[in-house]
């Protein structure tokens, strides 16, 4: 009885490919000779579709001075558990990772776009922060946008179950210990996106906030709030300029820093924070030079994007640190700076950047290197 529409027909084809079972899809209205009460004809629609292959191998390799190599195997079969019930395998090896997960996940559960998700995995982790020995399972449900369909608001929450052993510098003892953390984890996030891409985004904003109400039992029952507040804009000078900026803010409340397990701690530095400086570097440091992360964090960001054809140069400067307090501050910033390189492909820029500190301490390097795919934000 409803008044046919050409867009609700395209927009059912569209929701049909963004299942990626297919390998074609056509939605066609056809005429039916049957007329309604009030004189208009009935259309039915049909839908022809061929089968598309279920299962996907996938991965991505990076490098970063900090991290080392890091490389991502990840197995998939979509319908393994049909309807769209899907099982995905990940294996990491790398220099400083090494882990295994699985993950059940029921696309368009109950709403379109709407997943649900079941992982579980183990990881170990050895950097100079810590070396953590991480078993985990968690349960997520999550409204996302697609490439087909970006959306303004997508959110997700959960639960997460975390067991740790992971080495702590022990400021009464004077040296590193090992400690077993339990963690129970309530995360959620709320994303409100008004950008023109998901993946190289020339024009608009991004504001995120993430929340964990969190415990972790180690000795005794400590709760405390994980909080993270983080903005981004992009603002196009001209046809091949984009001007974009980003600002973070982490705080955690309720704990002290030397009793949460340092996986969960605030960290700076790196190809995602603070260039120019090593991997979790930035903030307070033990006795053996060694970082032992903070309460609270904040960041900086400023690029100049500019293209020409199917590459790119960015110059950028960064700024930020991590403090043991759980409010940030501006009173002690690192700076860094430098240079990037673009190669645009179909699925997204390839970057290498490459950066110094501006005000280096004792210890720091002069120069770093990162490779990946996708923008730095």
């Amino acid at each position: 009885g409803q008044l046919y529409d050409n867009r609700m027909t395209d927009d059912l084809r569209d929701a049909l490919v963004a299942t990626s079972l297919f390998q074609s899809v056509s939605v066609v209205p056809q005429r039916t000779g049957r007329t309604n009460p009030d004189g208009t004809e009935q259309v039915d629609l049909l839908v022809r579709q061929e089968k598309g292959p279920a299962r996907t191998l996938g991965g991505n390799v990076g490098f970063s001075t900090g991290q080392g190599f890091r490389a991502e195997g990840t197995w998939q079969h979509r319908n393994l558990f049909p309807y769209e019930g899907g099982l995905l395998a990940s294996v990491i090896a790398g220099t400083q990772e090494q882990g295994l997960a699985g993950t059940f996940r029921r696309a368009n559960a109950g709403r379109r776009d709407r997943t649900f998700s079941l992982t579980a995995g183990a990881n170990h982790s050895n950097y100079d922060a810590y070396e953590a020995f991480t078993t985990s399972v968690g349960i997520r449900w999550s409204y996302d946008s697609t490439p087909i369909w970006q959306k303004p608001i997508t959110y997700y929450y959960g639960g997460e179950l975390v067991g740790t052993n992971e080495s702590v510098y022990d400021f009464a003892q004077g040296r590193n210990v090992r400690r077993t953390y339990g963690i129970v984890a309530l995360p959620g996030q709320l994303l409100f996106d008004r950008s023109d891409s998901l993946l190289n985004p020339t024009k608009g904003f991004r504001l995120r906030l993430n929340a964990s109400p969190e415990t972790s039992v180690q000795g005794s029952v400590k709760p405390y709030v994980r909080a993270m507040v983080e903005g981004t804009f992009y603002y196009p000078v001209s046809s091949s300029i984009v001007i974009a900026g980003r600002a973070k803010a982490g705080t955690i409340q309720g704990v002290a820093r030397d009793d949460l397990a340092p996986s969960r701690r605030y960290y700076g530095g790196g190809g995602g924070s603070v260039r120019g400086y090593g991997y979790q570097r930035l903030g307070p440091f033990d006795p053996n030079g060694d970082p032992v992360g903070g309460r609270s964090l904040n960041e900086f960001a400023l690029e100049a994007r500019y293209r020409f054809g199917d590459f790119g140069i960015v110059p950028f400067i960064d700024a930020g640190n991590s403090y043991e307090s759980s409010t940030p501050n501006l009173s002690s910033l690192r700076y860094g700076a430098g240079i990037g390189g673009r190669f645009y492909t179909s699925f997204g820029p390839m970057r290498i950047d490459v950066a110094t500190p501006l005000n280096p301490r004792e210890g720091d390097g002069k120069v770093a290197l990162y490779i990946s795919i996708g923008q730095a934000f």
